[in-house]
């Protein structure tokens, strides 16, 4: 099954690893470390021109979607 995530992006449910929502978990340190990881390593895809509300973490990159992460779960 195909997950879609805006702007003609689809992930495979099977290499999703967790969907996340940017306002809770972007307070803590260790989130704000492996998004910034993510980004110096060329692993974020942006999936929207919008301000995102949640990020997708998959096998192989980190996904920003403007969906919030109850629409996508």
């Amino acid at each position: 099954m195909f997950l879609h995530l805006g702007n003609n992006y689809l992930v495979n449910t099977k290499d999703v690893i967790g969907i996340f929502d940017i306002e809770n978990t972007s307070v803590s340190a260790n989130t704000k470390e492996f998004l910034n990881f993510a980004a110096k390593n060329r692993r974020v895809v942006n999936c929207t021109y919008e301000m995102p509300k949640s990020f997708v973490v998959c096998l192989d990159c980190l996904l920003y979607t403007s969906d919030a992460a109850d629409d996508l779960t």
